[in-house]
């Protein structure tokens, strides 16, 4: 059974957008990474991006004290699995989401590793509990989704299988509050945990409204912006039905649930649109909106900016060595 002052070394098994998002917060936090890629190209991009965002970090007054660096000289690379969780107590897969690849790694990572050391996806939808099937122990494997940045955002749930021990739990959940995440306990593991359920249940709602000719796409965005959206970070939706009392709650859920969109199918215009290969920011620029490459990068700018402030106004940057 492994507790948090077992883990002296992390490794990441997968160099692209998350795995190497992930490693530069527990190189930061102090941690020595080993950062696994089968690519030497991948590798020197993630190490050369992890310079980048703990620049980035640095002058926005978020992330380590020390020099960028110092918290590089924490991080290794190899492109041998054997060697990548040598000596390693924990470790995070973040290759693509694909269900065979995602196994076999597993499978690999299961005989690699003695019984004790956690295994942990990063998958957003796909099933923990299916990824470690062709493991034998399976009961230090479990979910770590993190939302990308993963650098920025707090968010990490953690996704219990059926078959997860409950101090492979303990020890993730106190890891991540060590390394100033906040880490949230999904007790069941189902289609899309927990944040995933309530933002695509919000999205299916939102689709409904442009589809349904009730609103255009700017009007629902606004809508949630600048109304409800400005209390989430404050006020989530149990403390909101609580503040405005259980009681009304359930009197308007009574009259407006039966006109919510309930459809257990993607949304007709969704797929129309992906049809006509209007993708969005991928798609030339063209989805709800019609975006321009300096629309994308200014959207993308404002997001960032946002984020940062917000980390810094609720003090949940990574903590200083």
């Amino acid at each position: 059974m492994t507790e948090l002052e077992d883990i002296k070394r992390v490794t990441i098994i997968g160099a692209g957008t998350m795995g190497r998002g992930i490693a530069t917060v527990f190189a930061g936090a102090g941690y020595p990474v080993r950062l696994y890629s089968l690519f030497a190209d991948e590798l020197e991009s993630a190490l050369k991006e992890m310079r980048t965002t703990l620049a980035f970090l640095a002058d926005n007054g978020l992330g380590p004290e020390e020099d960028v660096e110092a918290v590089m000289a924490r991080v290794s690379t190899t492109q041998a699995m054997d060697e990548a969780v040598e000596g390693t107590q924990y470790v995070v897969e973040c290759v693509l989401e694909d269900m065979a690849l995602k196994q076999e790694v597993f499978r690999q990572l299961d005989e690699l590793c003695s019984a004790e050391v956690v295994l942990a996806t990063n998958t957003s939808v796909m099933s923990p509990t299916e990824i470690g099937a062709k493991a034998v122990h399976r009961e230090r494997i479990l979910g770590t989704h993190w939302w990308n940045p993963p650098f920025l955002i707090p968010l990490v749930e953690v996704v219990q299988t059926r078959e997860t021990a409950s101090w492979a739990v303990e020890v993730t959940m106190a890891l991540h509050r060590a390394i100033g995440k906040r880490p949230v306990h999904c007790k069941k593991d189902v289609p899309g945990f927990i944040a995933n359920r309530l933002q695509h249940a919000l999205w299916r709602e939102a689709i409904s409204l442009v589809e349904r000719g009730i609103a255009d796409p700017q009007t629902v965005d606004d809508s949630v912006k600048y109304g409800p959206g400005l209390r989430w970070p404050v006020l989530g939706p149990l403390e909101n039905a609580d503040m405005v009392g259980l009681d009304l709650t359930l009197s308007i859920h009574n009259y407006v649930l039966k006109y919510l969109e309930d459809s257990h199918e993607p949304s007709p215009l969704l797929k129309d649109k992906v049809e006509k290969g209007q993708l969005g920011f991928k798609g030339g620029g063209a989805g709800f909106y019609a975006w321009t490459p300096e629309a994308q990068q200014a959207l993308r700018a404002r997001l960032l900016d946002y984020l940062v402030k917000a980390v810094k106004q609720h003090k949940l940057s990574l903590p200083a060595n």
